[in-house]
């Protein structure tokens, strides 16, 4: 149960290899993978948890390894997370920048494409923000993926 089939220092390295290599990944798909998952998000997101656990434990299925495995996940975040509060440039390089997707009634469709957004949820953040399009001043895609909108006059 606590005999490891690997040592716990190739359990560390698998771990942080494919950590960094899914946190490329989601940076590369996009704001809304992070911000609005649909069910298809869902699922790309549980289907990813199941590509790679081999690869983590690479086929030790013992208590220990995967102990070791969750530490150094655990770790590598808060160590990611410390880091990013203390570097703006760090922060834009894994968290992204906010995107101006619209102004002054003006949706910029090519940067909503770009970013994988619809119309269906453009229009939805103005709904949630209680705002007609003419009255909209700005409109930026969040890093987190969140549509925030700013009325004129405000």
């Amino acid at each position: 149960m606590f005999d490891m089939d690997l040592a716990w220092w190739e359990l560390v390295v698998r771990a942080t290899v494919v950590y960094f290599a899914l946190l490329v990944m989601v940076r590369i798909s996009g704001k809304r993978t992070v911000g609005q998952f649909t069910p298809f998000d869902l699922l790309v997101v549980m289907l990813l948890s199941e590509s790679v656990s081999s690869a983590l434990s690479g086929g030790d299925n013992s208590v220990a390894a995967g102990l070791v495995l969750a530490g150094t996940l655990i770790i590598i975040n808060m160590g990611i997370a410390y880091a990013t509060s203390r570097s703006d440039r760090l922060e834009n390089l894994v968290q992204g920048q906010p995107v101006l997707v619209g102004r002054n009634g003006d949706v910029f469709m090519d940067k909503l494409q770009a970013n994988h957004i619809s119309m269906r949820d453009f229009s939805q953040a103005l709904r949630e923000a209680d705002c007609e399009m003419q009255d909209m001043r700005c409109a930026f895609l969040e890093a987190d993926g969140r549509i925030s909108i700013l009325k004129q006059g405000h």
